[in-house]
């Protein structure tokens, strides 16, 4: 039977290597604490941020269902008898066209820019030319500009091409709003796909426009989730635009107002008079589409945006 070595340490040595292992224990307990304190802090700021956020909600539902009393009385009180007229007048008093009105718009502007601005970010984030990051950050920059400072121009601009108040104005301009973020997002995300498949269908023998069309942009589907939602989001709530571009500019011109717009219709038209259940329903009727929307899509939005990072 082999003989076994045991291996004696100096004093000086065994206090050394005890200390060292109590002072990595204590570094790890340090961390594990300041772990724990950050996750307190952050799901507490998110636990907040999210009682902001779904109280307004809720207490604007609620209201739609209120009487003027109702509301006057207790705003957070659960309302006593649930009274659903309040969204048919909001109907009849024009809800339903601005509804309309913006759902014409909206199923040209975001497919178009969903289109342009995929093309023009594969094409930046793809093809090297002399040029290409001047491009770019050129459309970088246009998502930095406030859209304040260019309503003046943009007003006389489509003025000029007899666009005002018309369903086409408005489309172009919102394609035109909504291209910087969208060239800015899905460049990043064309520049995470594999070139190896770019260049397998070189090799066979596709051309550009098949090769995005077939084979990119399926690859891009998690990022055009993404980024299409945002645009719908944005589209759907933009009001200055639509409140600048889209005025009947003779007596008897048809008004064509957004739903953003219709909400503030319905508040002219109350005068001195209070119909808070109308104003509360109206507004309700414009957030259930917009929230359906995001929940539904959710995780694909999720997984557009951790996507190009991840890989």
């Amino acid at each position: 039977m082999a003989a076994q070595s045991t291996v004696i340490k100096a004093p000086g040595e065994a206090a050394a290597e005890r200390s060292g292992n109590t002072g990595r224990t204590g570094e790890r307990d340090k961390r594990r604490s300041e772990g724990v304190v950050l996750n307190v802090f952050s799901h507490g700021f998110l636990v907040l941020w999210a009682i902001m956020i779904v109280l307004p909600l809720i207490w604007l539902a609620l209201g739609s269902f209120k009487t003027d009393a109702q509301i006057g009385g207790s705003a957070l009180s659960w309302p006593g008898n649930w009274h659903f007229d309040a969204f048919g007048r909001a109907w009849e008093k024009g809800i339903g066209g601005y509804f309309a009105n913006t759902l014409i718009v909206l199923v040209f502007s975001v497919p178009l820019t969903m289109l342009f601005g995929s093309m023009a970010a594969y094409v930046l984030a793809r093809y090297p030319f002399s040029g290409n990051r001047v491009i770019y950050y050129f459309f970088v920059s246009g998502a930095m500009f406030p859209v304040f400072l260019a309503l003046v121009p943009l007003f006389f601009m489509v003025k000029r091409f007899d666009m005002l108040n018309t369903y086409q104005g408005l489309i172009l301009v919102y394609v035109a709003y909504s291209m910087p973020f969208t060239v800015f997002f899905m460049h990043s995300f064309f520049r995470t796909l594999p070139t190896a498949i770019h260049e397998a269908a070189v090799i066979d023998g596709a051309s550009d426009t098949r090769i995005f069309f077939q084979v990119m942009l399926p690859m891009a589907k998690p990022g055009l989730i993404s980024v299409g939602i945002f645009n719908v989001l944005g589209q759907w709530n933009q009001y200055i635009l639509p409140a600048v571009l889209m005025q009947p500019q003779t007596s008897g011109e048809p008004e064509r107002y957004m739903l953003t717009q219709g909400l503030i219709q319905l508040q002219y038209q109350m005068g001195y008079e209070t119909d808070l259940p109308v104003l509360f329903a109206g507004a309700t009727i414009a957030i259930i589409p917009m929230l359906a929307v995001y929940l539904s899509f959710q995780r694909q939005i999720q997984a557009g945006l951790t996507s190009a990072t991840l890989k």
